[in-house]
This record gives C-alpha cells, sequence and structure tokens, in this order.
C-alpha cells in the first residue's frame, strides 16, 4: 500500500470517526437556539481536521517539533472559526427573534409590515406574511361588504315583499266585502303583484344557488349573435313601453363555449337594467367581438352615469343605485346584477362597470 493511500484511509477513519460523533451531538442538541449550529458546524470541521493530523502524524513522518507546530496552526485556525461561526449564529438569531416578534404583532393587530434585513429566506418569509396580511385584510373587507349586503338585502326584500302583500290584503278584502267596483283590475294587480313577489323569490333562489356552488353549467358551443338576437327580441315590448330604443351587433360567426341559459340570463339583466335606468328616449346597445383570447360582450345605456364612489358595489347583492340610478322598486330586489356576476364568474369570465357618456358600460369578458 503506497504512503498516500494510507495517509488518506487514516485520515478519513479519524475524521468520520469525528464526524459521526458530531453528528450524535447535532441530533442530540438539534431541538437547542440556532445560535449553536453554526458554531457546532466549526468545530466539528476544525475537530475532524486536529483528528486527522493527529492519526496521520507518523504515517507523515513528522517530527514532534512540526507535529505541534501544525496542530497549533489548526488550533488556532478552529478558534478564529469558531468565533466566526458564533458571529453569523447570533446574527441569525436576531432575525429570528425579529420575524418572531413581528409574527406575534401579526396574530396580535392582524397586520405585518416587512421591515427588510437578515438572511434572504428570512425576508422571503417576511415578504411572504406580508402578501398574507394583506390578502387578509382584503378579505375582511370583503366580509364587512358582504354582511353589510345581506342586512340591506333583508331590510330590501322585507320592504318589497311587505308594500305587495300589503296592496294584495286591502285587495283581497275589499272583493270580499264586494267594496270593488271593478273586479277584473283588482285580479289583474293581485296577478301582477303575485307574478313580482315570483320574479323576486326566483331571484334570490338563483343567487343563493350561485354563492353556494350548486350552480350547473350545460355548457355548449353556440353562435353569439343567435343569443344576442332572442336577448333583444325577448326584451323589446319592455323598451318600447319605456320609449327606450334597443340595438345591436354581433361580429359575424363569433362562437362561445358556454351554458347557452346561463348567458342568455346575463344578457336579459343587463339590457333589463339598462332599459330600466335609460331615459325615454335613450339607446340601450349591446356588441359582441372578439378581443384577443377572450370574447367582449358589451351592453351600453343612458343612463346618466354611476358616481365614482358607487362603482364597486354595482354588483353587490341588494344595492339598488345612487343619485344618477334612482331605485326602482318595481324592478327587483337589486338581485339582477349580483346574479349576473355569479353566472360569469361561473364561466370562468368576468364583468366591469365603466362611466361612458351618456350613462355606463357594462362588459363581459369570456373565454374564446
Amino acid at each position: 500500500m503506497s504512503d498516500q493511500l494510507a495517509v488518506v484511509l487514516i485520515a478519513a477513519a479519524w475524521s468520520g470517526a469525528v464526524g459521526i460523533l458530531g453528528f450524535l451531538a447535532g441530533w442530540w442538541l438539534r431541538r437547542t437556539s440556532l445560535r449553536w449550529l453554526p458554531s457546532g458546524v466549526a468545530l466539528v470541521a476544525v475537530s475532524a481536521v486536529v483528528a486527522g493530523v493527529i492519526g496521520t502524524s507518523r504515517a507523515m513522518f513528522l517530527s514532534a517539533h512540526d507535529f505541534h507546530v501544525v496542530l497549533l496552526v489548526v488550533l488556532v485556525a478552529g478558534v478564529v472559526a469558531v468565533a466566526f461561526a458564533m458571529l453569523a449564529g447570533a446574527s441569525v438569531v436576531r432575525s429570528s427573534r425579529s420575524l418572531h416578534e413581528d409574527t406575534k404583532r401579526f396574530a396580535e393587530s392582524g397586520t405585518f409590515t416587512s421591515l427588510g434585513g437578515g438572511p434572504v429566506e428570512f425576508q422571503q418569509l417576511s415578504d411572504e406574511l406580508t402578501r398574507t396580511s394583506r390578502r387578509l385584510a382584503e378579505s375582511r373587507a370583503r366580509e364587512v361588504r358582504l354582511v353589510k349586503s345581506r342586512r340591506e338585502l333583508v331590510s330590501w326584500v322585507s320592504h318589497d315583499l311587505r308594500t305587495p302583500l300589503a296592496g294584495l290584503r286591502a285587495m283581497a278584502e275589499a272583493l270580499e266585502d264586494g267594496m270593488a267596483e271593478e273586479p277584473g283590475r283588482y285580479h289583474t294587480q293581485m296577478r301582477t303583484e303575485v307574478d313580482r313577489m315570483v320574479r323576486m323569490v326566483d331571484d334570490l333562489f338563483e343567487l343563493s344557488r350561485i354563492n353556494a356552488g350548486l350552480i350547473t353549467l350545460a355548457v355548449q358551443t353556440v353562435a353569439l349573435g343567435d343569443l344576442v338576437s332572442e336577448a333583444i327580441a325577448a326584451a323589446d315590448p319592455v323598451a318600447r313601453a319605456h320609449r327606450v330604443h334597443l340595438c345591436g351587433s354581433v361580429e359575424d360567426g363569433l362562437l362561445v363555449s358556454v351554458d347557452p341559459g346561463g348567458l342568455s340570463r346575463v344578457l336579459a339583466n343587463l339590457m333589463m337594467n339598462g332599459i330600466r335606468h335609460t331615459t325615454p328616449g335613450g339607446v340601450v346597445e349591446i356588441v359582441g367581438r372578439a378581443a384577443a383570447t377572450e370574447v367582449e360582450l358589451s351592453v351600453r345605456d343612458a343612463c346618466g352615469g354611476i358616481p365614482t364612489e358607487n362603482l364597486d358595489r354595482v354588483f353587490d347583492v341588494a344595492w339598488r343605485g345612487s343619485q344618477a340610478r334612482t331605485p326602482d322598486y318595481g324592478g327587483g330586489a337589486g338581485l339582477g346584477l349580483a346574479i349576473v356576476k355569479g353566472l360569469v364568474e361561473a364561466h370562468g369570465g368576468r364583468v366591469e362597470v365603466h362611466n361612458e357618456a351618456p350613462g355606463c358600460r357594462f362588459v363581459v369578458r369570456l373565454e374564446a
């Protein structure tokens, strides 16, 4: 066996033994402070070198003087390495404690702000907690809006149901007492009020299915132009009654993969919303076109615009408008646009609203 191979084997044996002892010590101390980990690594590394030097000193034919010199050099280097490792460990511990305190404040206040500093991994964790804090704040804000919307919904629906029910009761009593001069007109009015309440209950049921994720889409590939034509034809009598002009255009051959019933409901709600809020003589226009990888369907009315501070509330449950969109209590409980948003999102799309003279423009974007 050559001298070099003997030196390698002896050094491997002595250093390996120290490495095994160091591993066992590290396993035993694994739950202690992170401060000691760098120091332990440096100490094991230096000890392995010292053990290798001691074990191979004879094989290397070192004199006692040379052996002591080498050992002294290794020990001095080891002291420097351990001291540096302790400083590095202390720095890591400070960063860890700072992150720990920030996390405690996060748990107490619900807000986390990254202060920077520390190792990259800690900084990445701090940045992720900051993003989580922002998402939680947005979630809390949405929850507050939802609770407010539910309260408004209960209040407004109660009012909208109480009014026709009171009217129905009065007309029924008049018919029972023989006080109705024109019973036929009373019957017609009662039927109208009942139909209105049925529509309101249907809207509530549809919205509850959407919010519960129980809506089932029967997706088909259909011509968008056919759906738009049918929607315009169905809404035309209402538009004529309000003296509003309906018009529309769709690019030739434009196909969409949607649930025909669901998209027809979206179109009907948007057009009825536009008709109700457009002044007599105004125009409600629907346009369908391909836009990059999307299909864009827009409905523009002449409502006079929506105040900027209310744009974010347009699709809230039971939102009924403001100064520029006077509530129409004959039009429902303010659920139509909330249903539109739910159906569009169920299709994997999104809906937006923008002010665009002389009114506003609702834009539905669906995947092509």
